[in-house]
């Protein structure tokens, strides 16, 4: 029992084709051991391919490896033999109720280690021998063990189906052919099934080849993952610390300014304490003069009295003193009205900006998704719609903006707005204040005469009369000319006609990521006008230009 017990694995020292002992050991460069005639008989069936591979761990080879004797394997093996592990391993070659039993066998059966489909028997190593041996058996097919050799006889005609019809996509018996399979084209189901095999392993190549491929892909998107938590950890920190650099600055200059109004606090306590000192010298020296001018008053002596009244009537009369006019009290409330302003000027900011950075944060987007189908009703638009509201920064100055920023008319009269960088000075043309990114659609209403209808970069210049200043006339916009009786589409100084029903509305639908701006005629139904496929390099605002007088544009509500 204990030398049982020492004796390792039959299975260690087994051919994993032959599933026998090894015969004649080689072994492969990625370490796994064959029967030399076993490895051989799979390669000469992969010689189509040029390519052979281990029946274990597929690792490919090419060229075909040159195989020496494994000796001190086949030693091994041999020592083993004689040490009993054949007959230590008897009891598991007998065959049990979910094996292939040898048909030759009487009483306990052995296991069967091929069959064959000449003979349509299943044989244990021992009967097997024959058909290495003889030559005309050697000749048969082996396959591994089968409980189903049955199904290669004809139903029909009892004989082996050795023939494939390819009219029928079925096996069949050399007598098929001349019965209902007549006529059909056939060949060997040996040549067949060879044909086939080539196939599929062009398909097991292929598939070899996208697991490959996604095996990489898992990998970039491994690494994708990290470099979005990387990115995502430092925009954090970065942004912490702009953010904190802000409270920080806010902080500085509210020091700045508590630093000055104490000083001024100073200054003005000083002025005043050296004003009251001043006057209540004077209260002090106006008191002395009373109290002399009383005394003299109170003299009995009427003779002493007139004579020195006139130098002492001069005492009574008023110094020169400076008088004190106090203004009503505002003291440091024009310094809080100050800040007041500054910090509605910082929400405004805040909340203006915020939408940007919102939207930044939004548009990180490292997967190339599949193209989203586009709208086709009003309905499925409106899905998308935004609120566009015009930004008084950029109008030109003859344009009056009205109805929350939404709606604009070409006055002809200077509506006084302040200089700013953002202004348009030369054209008639105005920019919405938000900046348009994803899948975006807004409608447009126009009454009087010609306008455009445009989208462009942010970026456009602004100053002067130049084309680099006017919508569709750059490489920086795009627009849609909409006259009473006509349409043309304009970009980069090119214009293009453009065909389709007249309409007071015009709508606008932009996928950003897509590269996609379309324009509608907006009336009972949407018609097409005029279609660009681009790539937008960077985000993009609405705008018109009236062209005009009295001619408005009215970004319009819908939902």
């Amino acid at each position: 029992m204990a030398q049982q017990r020492n004796q390792p694995d039959s299975k260690k020292f087994s051919c994993s084709i032959c599933l026998d002992l090894l015969k004649d050991p080689v072994t492969t460069s990625c370490g796994h051991s064959y029967c030399m005639d076993c490895i051989k008989t799979h390669w000469d069936g992969e010689d189509g391919q040029r390519i052979y591979s281990c029946p274990q761990c597929r690792k490919t080879f090419t060229p075909r490896p040159v195989l020496e004797k494994h000796v001190l394997l086949a030693e091994l093996v041999e020592d083993l033999k004689k040490t009993g592990l054949q007959a230590a391993t008897d009891d598991h070659c007998y065959a049990g109720p979910e094996d292939v039993a040898c048909d030759v066998c009487t009483g306990r059966k052995m296991k069967a280690v091929k069959s064959c489909l000449v003979c349509l028997a299943s044989y244990c190593e021992n009967h097997l021998q024959p058909h290495h041996d003889s030559p005309p058996l050697k000749k048969h097919q082996l396959v591994e063990p089968s409980k189903n050799l049955q199904s290669n006889i004809c139903s029909h005609h009892d004989e082996v189906m050795k023939i494939f019809c390819l009219t029928d996509q079925q096996v069949i018996c050399y007598l098929c052919t001349m019965d209902e399979h007549k006529g059909h084209e056939t060949a060997p189901a040996a040549a067949e099934r060879k044909k086939k095999q080539k196939e599929l392993e062009v398909s097991r190549l292929n598939i070899q080849q996208r697991i490959q491929d996604r095996q990489k892909d898992v990998e970039l998107l491994q690494q994708e993952l990290e470099a979005i938590k990387v990115s995502a950890d430092k925009t954090v920190e970065d942004s912490e610390k702009i953010f904190i650099q802000m409270i920080h600055l806010i902080q500085k200059r509210g020091r700045d300014v508590e630093q000055q109004i104490r000083f001024q606090q100073e200054t003005e306590e000083s002025r005043v304490k050296e004003l009251q000192e001043k006057l209540e010298q004077e209260i002090r020296d106006l008191k002395r003069k009373d109290a002399e001018l009383k005394q003299f008053s109170d003299t009995p002596d009427h003779n002493h009295f007139l004579h020195n009244y006139p130098s002492v009537s001069a005492l009574s009369e008023s110094t020169h003193s400076f008088s004190i006019n106090i203004r009503p009290l505002r003291h440091f409330e024009d310094v809080t009205a100050a800040v007041k302003e500054l910090r509605d000027q910082l929400q405004d900011i805040l909340r203006d900006t915020w939408t940007n950075i919102s939207l930044a944060i939004t548009e990180v987007d490292v997967l190339l998704s599949e193209p989203q189908a586009k709208p086709k009703t009003r309905d499925e638009f409106l899905k998308y719609s935004r609120e566009i509201t015009l930004d008084p920064n950029t109008a030109f100055r003859y344009l009056l903006l009205s109805v929350g920023n939404r709606k604009v008319t070409s006055t002809g009269e200077d509506q006084l707005y302040p200089d700013h960088p953002d202004r348009f000075t030369g054209w008639c043309q105005v920019l919405s204040k938000e900046s348009l990114t994803g899948r975006c659609y807004w409608e447009v209403e126009w009454r009087g005469g010609g306008v455009y209808v445009a989208v462009t970069y942010k970026n456009i210049c602004r100053k002067g009369k130049s084309d680099e200043c006017v919508f569709g006339r750059n490489d920086k916009s795009w627009a849609l000319r909409c006259d009473t009786n006509s349409y043309s589409f304009y970009y980069n100084n090119t214009t293009t006609s453009v065909s389709g029903p007249q309409s007071s509305r015009i709508g606008v639908y932009l996928d950003h990521r897509a590269g996609i701006l379309y324009f509608y005629s907006v009336s009972e139904i949407m018609t097409l006008l005029h279609r660009v496929q681009t790539t937008f390099t960077e985000r993009i605002h609405a705008g018109v230009w009236v062209l005009d007088l009295g001619t408005t544009a009215e970004f319009l509500e819908v939902k």
